[in-house]
């Protein structure tokens, strides 16, 4: 378990989202505080994923309010309460604080391990290139592919490529992490080397919120489980309670399907 303060890192209030007619986001409130490990879980369709996408921004939200590190994400507020959507130069800024690592790794081809690493702190952050190399090299070693530096993507397992995708995320030093369903893409063997990664940021105390089907990870990592149905966040708890004692009859049917 992650080593938890009453600093809030992430906080959404009240968050609606529609893509046309459809509404998948029904008023959703959460809140990470620093060091928290918030696994999301639910059935496919239930808005975790989409969830996860508005607070990074890669969506846009109807209603509510998002805050990281208790700032309005997107928005700036006016006088009078209502929100203005932030310029694009303020929203990539802000993303830098919260890394994300998606289903498939986006790892850039043409690119090393390494260099896929490098590429963000040098041309987003400014850090010298000696710099990156160094913090690069370490970050692959912190994810167990300290040999594979000088490996294309294609050379890789997927499971490699997830923990590169990891390392590059890292790499921007933010102070929380995104996953969305981090294994769902990849073969069963490298399935575990990637939730050992994920295991290990948070005993180090990484804020992290994770969409995931992995059930035995959610009951052994984290602090909280939260469980999302048809757009509503309708139970959350620690682990042993959600898993042994849910309160909700739809968290009841879920996990009966999937346990």
């Amino acid at each position: 378990m992650a080593h938890q303060s009453e600093e809030l890192i992430i906080e959404a209030l009240d968050v609606h989202k529609s893509f046309g007619d459809l509404e998948i986001l029904k008023g959703i409130s959460l809140r990470v505080r620093k060091g928290e490990v918030v696994v999301l879980i639910g059935a496919s369709g239930s808005g975790k994923t989409t969830f996860i996408r508005c607070i990074n921004l890669l969506e846009d939200i109807q209603g509510g309010r998002i805050r990281v590190n208790g700032q309005a994400m997107g928005y700036r507020e006016r006088a009078d309460g209502s929100l203005v959507r932030d310029s694009e130069r303020n929203i990539a800024r802000q993303r830098r604080d919260i890394g994300m690592v998606f289903q498939r790794f986006n790892l850039f081809a043409h690119m090393t391990a390494l260099e896929n690493i490098i590429e963000a702190p040098i041309h987003v952050l400014g850090v010298p290139r000696a710099a990156a190399l160094i913090q690069g090299r370490e970050l692959l070693a912190r994810v167990g592919l300290a040999d594979k530096a000088a490996h294309y993507p294609s050379m890789l397992s997927g499971g490699q490529q997830q923990r590169v995708a990891i390392a590059r995320a890292l790499a921007m030093k933010p102070k929380a992490m995104l996953f969305d369903e981090p294994t769902s893409a990849l073969d069963p063997e490298t399935v575990g080397e990637v939730l050992q990664v994920m295991k290990e940021l948070a005993e180090d105390g990484m804020t992290m919120v994770v969409v995931t089907h992995e059930m035995g990870f959610a009951r052994e990592v984290a602090d909280r489980v939260v469980v999302l149905d048809q757009g509503e966040l309708i139970e959350q708890g620690p682990p042993e309670q959600i898993f042994s004692r849910p309160s909700h009859p739809r968290t009841l049917a879920f996990l009966s399907r999937v346990l």
